[in-house]
């Protein structure tokens, strides 16, 4: 009868171990699907930078120039980044209002007003990319703590032995296993450490502060203008 107790008692302590586990598994499991939708919301962030070096792009007007203007802000190649300097540009960004005596002042407002949104939202989306690494090194330490609070192996072993968990064992190994398997299926079920370069979002840019670049960038804009009037007067209409 003592015996009966005790058996009852440890079988009873086991299972609450079995369902601890499995429920700070799936809290683990929670956080980082909450994890890859933030980093599709930083991707999505990236796409919106990305249109206002394409417009910046777009008003260079030349190859030439765009080539001169990758120098001036130091966009690496090959990058993402770089890669928003071809694409077609879509006006998929807010309309820039500028207001000039003359064709050439109004450009160059127009060229130094795109450049400092982007700048605007480059500085945003870093913030974004800090919050991110932030978010993978908490959810690492959760994770670290998960693996240090319950010895896999030992409770796989008792999830083969233990009739019990018939249906913790179909709903967390997808079926039975044999003893041989064991290792194997401790491997699969490891949660590995994250990553952050893994999710391969764009670095950031370290874009010169508007102050630093401001004169240079007036002067490639006046080139730009001088070289393809005609061009640019359309651009503006």
């Amino acid at each position: 009868m003592e015996d009966d107790l005790i058996s009852c008692l440890t079988r009873q302590v086991k299972e609450e171990v079995i369902e601890n586990y499995l429920t700070q598994r799936r809290v683990i499991e929670i956080q980082m699907e909450d994890l890859e939708a933030q980093a599709e919301q930083v991707r999505s962030l990236a796409r919106e930078v990305g249109k206002r070096i394409t417009r910046l792009g777009y008003l260079m007007v030349h190859p030439e120039e765009v080539s001169r203007l990758v120098q001036l802000l130091k966009i690496p190649s090959p990058s993402f980044w770089h890669e928003c300097l071809e694409k077609p540009f879509s006006r998929g960004v807010r309309f820039i209002k500028v207001s000039a005596f003359t064709g050439k002042s109004k450009y160059r407002k127009l060229v130094l007003e795109s450049y400092r949104r982007l700048v605007k939202w480059m500085a945003d989306y870093k913030d974004a990319v800090d919050d991110f690494e932030l978010e993978c090194r908490a959810l690492n330490l959760n994770i670290q703590g998960f693996q240090n609070n319950f010895d896999l192996l030992t409770i796989l072993n008792f999830l083969k032995n233990l009739d019990a968990c018939a249906l913790e064992q179909k709903h967390f190994l997808g079926g039975n296993f044999s003893a041989e398997e064991i290792m194997s299926v401790e491997k699969k079920l490891y949660i590995h450490p994250i990553d952050p370069k893994a999710f391969q979002l764009p670095e950031p840019l370290d874009l010169p502060s508007f102050s630093l670049v401001s004169d240079d960038l007036s002067k490639l804009a006046e080139d730009v203008f001088r070289r393809y009037q005609n061009h640019v007067k359309k651009l503006l209409q």
